[in-house]
């Protein structure tokens, strides 16, 4: 009588999860009992804590203890030999459903392309036993049996036409595709999984440059944050001495320092909302792809893929600049020993710089400049020319500071800091982290004033030697007609009365290059702003009987 009983309740032993027989039972306080690996599966794939069948949720993970009676229950259920219960067989949410079965259909186990039907393992039995469907193609169960029909012959889709690139049935070939280039699925699809493969890579790629973008603004926003508190600090502890003479300097350079920063952290928020929906919808399109690249189903793939392999627009450059950084050395100094110079202070601007190379760009305060040549005299650096980096057709004199371009070449030895093929020449002092002033003199036409890195191209005939050609340096160039400037290959022509003098104001820090032409009066030529990473060599270029002597200045000299 009681394995009656136990035989009525075969459902009631039936773990919700595995629609199973319960297995090491555990139950919930709710009252439900689930198999112990089927519950500590899902919760371990899982933060929230609930009942998979009623969804109660618990704050802390339960201990889960096996339930020794039901367990014992199940135990005497099984010794009775009672069948599994039939209801697993069942379709469920998402099951191909059997075609013949009436009533509650059961979950089919194959599909026919054949007979374009699904069939549960009771009526898929004819399929083996019967002569007339042994040549049948079964497949796994598939809910999209009339994608693969024809829909002109109703006939199954066999073939790919690559000239119409469309899948057909053999009806089609040989009613519709006379003489059309056709192959069987399988074929095609090791074709398109390359393609597929190609677009993966493509996506991954651009995905690691998105992702390290998305890094490097959370380091700009992050640098920017530190420096502008820094600065704040230094600020405020140098206005607190002075209070009396610097209120009305401190909070302008403060307000500037802030709206500086506000533009430039909502350029960084702008990119990063961007690089944001990208990343998105690029890991989407990823997980569409790789989800369509482990397919089975030839046919599903061929009709999708051209649609999915599509890589979404880029959008614009990303490549903007930011400032992040604060330089108030400057400011430091006038403030501890120059009170008169307060009201100067508080005019001064917020530069944000461009980087030449990699480096992160910065805030910098930029030092008024000069504005007469007494002025401009005070910051005079001595140049003296290097004979290791002159062009073999230059000639140097007066102690190395005059060079000419002569017809004839001077016999210097061999060097690997030469100018080899452009008559170009540089100076021996390296100028970095501080204001330098200088001045020369040029007779002869197309004389190049210019400054360069150490790492400028000595060798060859190539642009990446001329100064200005490259990113490397900046240059000057005179004649008689016209000036012009230029840096990496960008040229702009200048208006200005000719002058031999050309005077030449270097301002490191700030990222300031200033050419003047110097007569009875200082006319600024052109002003770089950039920002400066290396230390600087002052150089010159020369046409044809052209000349530069580096004039001998002092404080005095006006």
């Amino acid at each position: 009588m009681a394995e009656a009983n136990l035989s009525g309740l075969q459902d009631e032993f039936t773990c919700s999860m595995c629609l199973d027989t319960l297995t090491d039972a555990v139950s919930l306080h709710c009252g439900h009992s689930f198999c112990l690996k089927c519950l500590t599966d899902c919760w371990d794939q899982s933060q929230e804590f609930s009942c998979p069948q009623c969804r109660h949720t618990f704050t802390t993970r339960p201990e889960l203890n096996r339930n020794t009676l039901l367990n014992e229950v199940i135990k005497k259920l099984k010794e009775t030999a009672l069948s599994p219960p039939p209801s697993k067989n069942y379709a469920g949410p998402g099951d191909v459903e059997c075609d013949v079965c009436t009533g509650k259909k059961f979950g089919a186990v194959k599909s026919c392309l054949t007979c374009m039907a699904s069939y549960c393992q009771t009526h898929l039995q004819p399929h083996y036993e019967g002569d007339t469907w042994k040549g049948h193609n079964l497949v796994d169960p598939d809910i999209n049996l009339k994608e693969k029909l024809c829909e002109k012959h109703q006939k199954s889709l066999e073939m790919f036409c690559k000239t119409d690139d469309s899948c057909i049935c053999m009806m089609c070939v040989v009613t519709g595709h006379n003489g059309h280039k056709m192959v069987e699925l399988e074929t095609e699809r090791e074709g398109k999984q390359k393609q597929l493969e190609a677009t993966l890579r493509g996506i991954r790629r651009r995905l690691e440059k998105k992702e390290n973008k998305m890094k490097e603004m959370r380091r700009t926003a992050e640098q920017m944050k530190i420096s502008v508190e820094r600065v704040m600090e230094e600020n405020d502890k140098s206005f607190r001495d002075l209070i009396q003479c610097i209120e009305e300097a401190h909070k302008i350079l403060t307000e500037k320092i802030r709206k500086q920063e506000k533009r430039e952290m909502e350029k960084v928020e702008r990119v990063m909302e961007q690089l944001k929906k990208d990343i998105e919808e690029l890991n989407r399109r990823e997980a569409e792809l790789k989800e369509l690249s482990e397919t089975k189903d030839h046919l599903h793939f061929l009709q999708t893929l051209s649609s999915r392999c599509v890589l979404p627009a880029d959008g614009h450059s990303l490549n903007l600049t930011f400032t992040t950084d604060f330089s108030s050395e400057d400011l430091l100094k006038e403030l501890s020993g120059l009170k008169k110079c307060l009201e100067k202070i508080s005019q001064w601007d917020i530069l944000p710089l461009t980087p030449s190379g990699r480096e992160a760009p910065i805030f910098t305060l930029r030092h008024p400049e000069p504005q007469s040549r007494e002025e401009f005299l005070q910051y005079f650096c001595p140049l003296t020319l290097d004979i290791n980096t002159t062009n073999r057709r230059l000639h140097l004199s007066e102690e190395n500071k005059k060079v000419t371009r002569e017809r004839t070449k001077t016999e210097y030895p061999d060097h690997p800091d030469r100018f080899d093929y452009w008559a170009q020449v540089l100076c021996r002092e390296a100028l970095t982290g501080t204001r330098c002033y200088w001045e020369v003199e040029g007779s002869g036409d197309g004389v190049v004033v210019g400054v360069a890195y150490k790492g400028l191209s000595r060798k060859g005939r190539g642009r990446e030697c001329l100064f200005g050609y490259n990113d490397k340096s900046w240059n000057l160039q005179c004649s008689q007609s016209q000036y012009s400037v230029r840096h990496n290959n960008k040229w702009t022509v200048i208006s200005a009365p000719y002058s031999p003098r050309i005077g030449v104001y270097l301002d490191w820090p700030a990222g300031s290059l200033s050419f003047y032409s110097v007569s009875h009066t200082m006319t600024l030529l052109h002003r770089f702003n950039t920002s400066f990473t290396e230390p600087l060599y002052p150089g010159f270029g020369f046409g044809l009987n052209s000349s530069v002597t580096i004039s001998h200045l002092t404080p005095c000299d006006h």
